[in-house]
């Protein structure tokens, strides 16, 4: 326990914001985390759409895309992204795609946001075909074209029932982000193993990084827990309601 509050004492700065150089361990993890979710999630729903489309052009790239991300390996997609594409010589001929491909944040982000958005876009056009044929029959009786049934039937009642689902998807692309040091982005891991390089105390460098790891998870699951409260609170009833339907009964 000593040398743990030692490696903790020497490290804690490099592990939660800054080592020295530049921002590191929890905070870059967390930066690469909100872009990458916040990019995929915006993709996802409007491939959803695509992906539920009865028309062959547009659903079928959606499926390709969604199937090709879904059954390789993340850690292989980001080596293609980060050290394959650079290689080519359209990309270093091309400055703008040269700095892009050159940058590890940059290409941390586009694998994470690819990935998320093959996984999300599946997701989202399970619930979308599961919508209720009742609230989408009441909204044509109302007249509402198919853009106005999408924004205010289909696509809010889809992210209300996918919030659960969803939730585990933000978790495992938390775990996902212990791969962008293969990017050389300085994250939990990248820090844990300088440490362990230093020190040679593996479990204590790896220990308090498993342990960042699970505050972030249990704080994400925390604030999941009261969306899905608010979001799903039309599906409860309460006891005195269940008594007042048996009474009708």
């Amino acid at each position: 326990m000593e040398r743990f509050f030692e490696i903790w004492q020497d490290y804690w700065q490099a592990f939660l914001i800054w080592d020295g150089f530049e921002f590191s361990g929890l905070a870059v993890t967390l930066w690469i985390l909100v872009l990458s979710l916040l990019f995929g999630f915006v993709l996802s729903v409007l491939l959803a759409v695509g992906r539920v489309s009865k028309n062959l052009l547009i659903k079928g790239p959606i499926w390709l895309f969604t199937y090709v991300f879904r059954g390789t390996p993340f850690y292989v997609q980001l080596l293609l992204i980060y050290s394959g594409l650079i290689s080519l010589d359209v990309v270093r001929g091309t400055p703008l795609l040269r700095d892009f491909f050159i940058n590890g944040y940059y290409c941390a982000i586009l694998a994470l946001t690819l990935n998320t958005t093959a996984y999300t876009t599946e997701m989202f056009a399970g619930f979308i075909r599961t919508t209720a044929k009742g609230e989408i029959e009441a909204a044509r009786a109302f007249g509402m074209s198919k853009w106005q049934l999408y924004r205010r039937i289909i696509i809010p009642s889809m992210l209300r029932r996918a919030m659960p689902a969803y939730s585990n998807e933000v978790i495992l692309m938390l775990h996902t982000t212990s791969l962008a040091f293969a990017a050389t982005v300085p994250d939990i891991l990248k820090v844990a193993r300088d440490a362990y390089a230093a020190t040679y105390q593996a479990f204590i460098a790896y220990g308090i990084a498993a342990l960042l790891y699970m505050v972030v998870a249990f704080v994400i699951v925390a604030l999941f827990r009261k969306i899905e409260k608010r979001a799903l609170a039309y599906l409860v009833v309460s006891p005195k309601s269940d008594k007042q339907v048996v009474n009708n009964v």
